[in-house]
Order: C-alpha cells, then structure tokens, then sequence
C-alpha cells in the first residue's frame, strides 16, 4: 500500500493553489509533475560538478561524466537492456523516433512497406511520412474499433515480406489503451521487419523490458516519469545502432576528423553529437531512482484503483461519452459531453482549480475517427487521489450545468 499524503509531500507543486483553488492535477499525461529529489538533484549538479563531459582532464569534468554514464547505468538496469551502449541519450521521444526513422532512409527503397498504426501520436506518424517521401516506401495503417482497439487482425493481414518497419505506441496519449505490443513485435519480426515501440506514455506506469519484449528499438521521454524536461532515451538494438547511420554530425559522435574522411565513434557516442543536456541526463537517473523506489507494482495497482474510481464516477454524469473503452488500459479517460466543446469544459473547470488537457492531444486521426474536434483527457498519476477525482466530476458537472 502507498501512503499517498507522504508521496504528495514529495511534490512541492501539489501544495499550491490555483484561481484560489487547491490544484488538482490531472494532467500527467502532457508532463509529470517532480518530487523535490529531483529539483534538488538538478540544482546540485550546477552547484558542485558542473562542467563538460567525455573532454576534460580535470576533476569537475570527471565528476560530471561519471555521474552521467551512472545514469545511463541505471536506465540500462530499468529497462533491461542487454548493453549500456545500447542506451542513448535524446531529448525526448520524438528525437528518438526521429533518429531511427532518418537512419532508416539509408536502408529502404522504393515500394518497401513502413506499418503505423490509427493511434498514434503525430510524433510516431509525421517522420514516417517524411521518410516515405524520401525513399519511395509505402506507410500502412493499423485501424482501430468502436472501443479505441487496434484491429489485429487487420494488423496480420497488413504484413508481408514488403514490411521493412512497423512502429506502434505501446500506450495510447490519447485515449490510455494498452497494445498487445509482444504479440506485434513476434509477428512483425517474423517478416523480417524491425519494430520500433513509442514508450512515451508507458515508462510513467510500468517497466518495460526490453530484451523480454524483443523489440528493436524503444523511445521513451524523461519528463514524463518525474524526470526534467528535454530528457530522453532510446534503446536500439546494438545491431540496428551499428546499421544506422549517425542522425546529427558534430563533436563527441566522431572518432577522426580529416578534411578528406571522418570515422564515427562507436556506440553510443555515435548518435550524441554536440553537448548534450547533461543535468538533465543525470536527474534523470535520479526520477528513474525515484520511481523504484516507489515500486511499478505499487504505481500500477493503484492507479488501476483511479482509473476504476473515474470511470465509476464520470459515467454518473448524464451525456457523458468516454473513449477507449479497450480492455487493458492506463490511467487515462477521455470523454465529453454532448453539445459541448471540450475545451469550453476545460476553460471552466480550469477556475475551480482543475487541470486537464483538452483538444485532438497530437492524436487527429483518432478524433476524425470518432468524428469529434478533441476530447477531455484527465490523466492520472500515483500522486493523484480519489478525493481529488470527486472534485473534477464536481467541476464537470458545473460546467455541463453552464453551459446547456
């Protein structure tokens, strides 16, 4: 059992109040919210050790890059990653979808096949697109159901020795489905294609496994899981990292520079050109760190509880429609209510205190889907509360009874 009083006191931002209301923060799924561990982590790297990485003899550089190959360290270890080299750093999720997709424009051709899926973020479906254009390949689609579901069957029938990629979110930002992930990478491998997994909304509930998983490749951010923003990882196979061509060019990423031929430097250093965020590489060892601490079987089981309670809750509220009605879902409900815009529902409860995201939440072909502009979209966190919950569908039902 979490004690969740003590967990809240852990985050400073959850004390304040907003529009004179106590803050209820239902907004996990754009960003996470820090436990003061973290800022303090940052704050002490720019106080004691700041200073570049891999270059320096001196001591301050030492300090800096040992403290951040010790935070790749420890995200191999979360991740399970059979390699740390197979571990980089990036600023977020879509800097790693990014990096494989312009890799992969040195390695298909025209009439190759790249399979996405209905529920993706833009980030997972726009570098596709660009790459399709670049190389000739075709880009295939997963449709999903009524219940927000991928089609799997249609997913079978998509895949043929065309099928060079097929790159699907592990959890859906939009609505909280959960992908049968294994079963799409077994298949997908089974052609002979390489599988990349947007984690970006899974790392924050659960704690993938990569080589149990199998997939070739899996992006994930850092400020969604209690980490600073502009963090990220990828892992990537060590054979599909050593296929790929370097993403950036700059210092760090080379082995020799001559006018006439460079030579790049092994991994990982061949994908991090430049300085990277090394505060931000380093605290995040220290979110990950956080997160364990607390226990992924705890976060899971009690934010199962949340989404139970909300759901319980909202479907009371008469002309209420959620979306994604799947199975196996996160912490996540998107809903509306009928004859109403959702973001005037957000702008309203927004007074009262209360955070949500409302709008097409980088997902369109999910909203064209279900023929709606965007949805309300509360989403959930282990520092959340069912009292908490009580006061959204309190607010919810203010602002249906408004704006009737």
């Amino acid at each position: 059992m979490l004690d969740i009083q003590k967990i809240r006191a852990d985050f400073p931002i959850l004390s304040q109040t907003v529009n004179g209301k106590p803050l209820v923060y239902f907004d996990n799924g754009a960003t996470s919210q820090k436990p003061q561990v973290v800022i303090d982590a940052e704050v002490k790297y720019y106080q004691e050790i700041n200073a570049n990485i891999h270059r320096g003899v001196h001591t301050l550089s030492q300090l800096a890059t040992d403290a951040y190959e010790v935070s790749r360290g420890k995200v191999k270890e979360h991740i399970n990653a059979k390699h740390a080299h197979e571990v980089l750093f990036t600023s977020g999720t879509t800097h790693g979808i990014n990096l494989v997709s312009n890799g992969f424009t040195a390695i298909l051709k025209p009439g190759d096949e790249v399979i996405v899926s209905s529920l993706e973020h833009h980030s997972n479906i726009v570098p596709w697109q660009m790459l399709c254009e670049k190389t000739g390949a075709i880009l295939k689609v997963i449709p999903i159901n009524e219940n927000g579901e991928l089609i799997i069957e249609e997913f079978d029938k998509l895949l043929s020795d065309k099928t060079k990629v097929v790159t699907v979110n592990h959890i859906s930002n939009a609505l909280g489905i959960i992908n049968p992930i294994k079963y799409i990478i077994d298949r997908a491998h089974a052609v002979g294609a390489a599988v990349l997994i947007d984690g970006a909304q899974a790392v924050p509930h659960l704690k993938p496994d990569v080589q149990e998983l199998d997939c070739d490749f899996y992006a994930f951010s850092g400020h969604k899981m209690c980490g600073p923003t502009g963090t990220g990882i990828l892992y990537g196979k060590e054979e599909w990292l050593n296929k790929l061509p370097p993403y950036q060019g700059g210092g760090e990423m080379i082995k020799e520079v001559t006018f006439e031929k460079t030579t790049y430097a092994d991994l990982p250093h061949k994908f991090e050109a430049g300085t990277p965020n090394i505060a931000g590489g380093i605290v995040l060892g220290t979110a990950v760190d956080y997160l364990n601490n607390i226990g992924f079987e705890n976060i899971q089981a009690y934010e199962h509880e949340l989404l139970e309670y909300a759901t319980k809750r909202l479907s009371e509220i008469e002309g209420l429609r959620i979306y994604g009605t799947g199975k196996n879902k996160a912490s996540v409900i998107s809903f509306n209510i009928d004859g109403i815009h959702p973001y005037d529902v957000g702008s309203i409860i927004d007074k009262l205190g209360i955070a949500v995201r409302t709008g097409h939440h980088c997902a369109q072909p999910i909203m064209n889907f279900f023929c709606i502009p965007g949805t309300i979209r509360a989403s959930f966190s282990f520092y959340n509360t069912k009292e908490e919950i009580d006061l959204m569908v309190d607010a919810v039902k203010k602002a249906q009874t408004m704006l009737s």
